[in-house]
Order: structure tokens, then C-alpha cells, then sequence
């Protein structure tokens, strides 16, 4: 009795070892290390302003910086398509961006063939140029005492799309952060 209890246990154990081993590979992180570039509008209007009497309204600041970095994004499985996860972006910029990063929740489902689609939402860090923004120096605020605020920070909402191709991603994001800016970026990702 007691060899077949043994060899009962034996089996069940062999047979639980692919099970436990298939469960840990479904809940495993889907992480995706890469590089994206772009383009920011910061939505600067002057003709907006109510108390000027419309001197600026035909005055425009070319408030769209390139942007170029990385981004990091892990992703946990909910069901069989849905999956939930976080993601970190940093930026340098040109124009009247210096750098910006943050951090967002993303919330999307996965097609059968892979391509990931999600709607994101966190907060993001833009550090302006004030020079290329406004065309007035850094060095004449500093030696005039003017202490202007050059980084500003709100929260991000946006969507994005990610297509598998062998071991990389392509992917795709429209962002806004509070809805006053517009942020499109492109690129690719390896994932781990």
C-alpha cells in the first residue's frame, strides 16, 4: 500500500511540476526596453490672453520641440488578452524643450497576433528652454534677479499601440498632459 500511495505522490508531483511551470510563465512581466522619438507642442497661444487687448494675436512662439530617449514599460497579464502594467519614459528635447520624463499606468488588451493596444495615464516633467521659448537670456534673468519657473508638471493621458516583430516592438504613442499640450512619439523596443 504504501509503494502505491509513493508512486500515486510521484505521479501527481510529475504532473504538478509542467502546471506550476506553465502558471509562473503566464504571470510573468512582459518588459520592453527602447528608444523613441517625437515631436511636443506645448500649445502656446498668446492670442488667448484676455488682457491684451489683442495686441498678441498675431504673435506666434514656436512652442514644438523634437524629442528624442528611451522608455522602459513592464506589463502583467489579466485573463487571456487583457494586461495591465507601468512604464517610465525620459526625453531630451530641442527648440523650447529641454528634457521631460515620467511615469504612467498603462491599462490594454493583446490581438492574437501579438500587437499590444493600451490607454495610459500618469504624470509628466517638462523642463522648458526659457531662452529658445522666449528669446530672452538665461543670463539676463539670472544677473536681473528673474526667477522664472522652467519646469512644470501635470498628468499625462494618452494611447498607444506596440506590434510585435521577432524579438523587438514597433510602437506608437499620442499623449497630452493636461490636455494643453500635444506629444506624438515612434520607435522600437526590445523585449526581455
Amino acid at each position: 500500500m504504501k509503494k502505491l500511495v509513493f508512486a500515486s505522490l510521484a505521479a501527481a508531483g510529475a504532473l504538478a511540476v509542467p502546471a506550476a511551470a506553465q502558471a509562473q510563465t503566464e504571470t510573468r512581466p512582459d518588459i520592453t526596453i527602447g528608444a523613441t522619438v517625437g515631436t511636443h507642442d506645448l500649445g502656446i497661444d498668446l492670442g488667448d490672453l484676455d488682457a491684451d487687448d489683442g495686441e498678441f494675436d498675431d504673435l506666434n512662439i514656436d512652442d514644438d520641440s523634437t524629442i528624442f530617449g528611451g522608455f522602459a514599460a513592464a506589463d502583467f497579464p489579466i485573463g487571456e488578452s487583457m494586461f495591465a502594467g507601468v512604464e517610465g519614459n525620459f526625453h531630451f528635447g530641442d527648440g523650447p524643450i529641454e528634457s521631460e520624463y515620467g511615469a504612467a499606468a498603462r491599462l490594454g488588451f493583446r490581438t492574437e497576433g501579438g500587437t499590444k493596444i493600451f490607454a495610459r495615464g500618469g504624470y509628466q516633467w517638462v523642463d522648458l528652454d526659457l531662452e529658445n521659448l522666449t528669446g530672452v537670456s538665461e543670463d539676463f534673468l539670472d544677473e536681473n534677479d528673474i526667477d522664472v519657473k522652467d519646469v512644470a508638471g501635470d498628468y499625462l493621458v494618452g494611447v498607444g499601440v506596440e506590434v510585435p516583430v521577432s524579438s523587438f516592438v514597433l510602437r506608437a504613442n499620442v499623449d497630452t498632459v493636461a490636455f494643453d499640450t500635444l506629444r506624438a512619439t515612434a520607435g522600437v523596443g526590445f523585449k526581455f
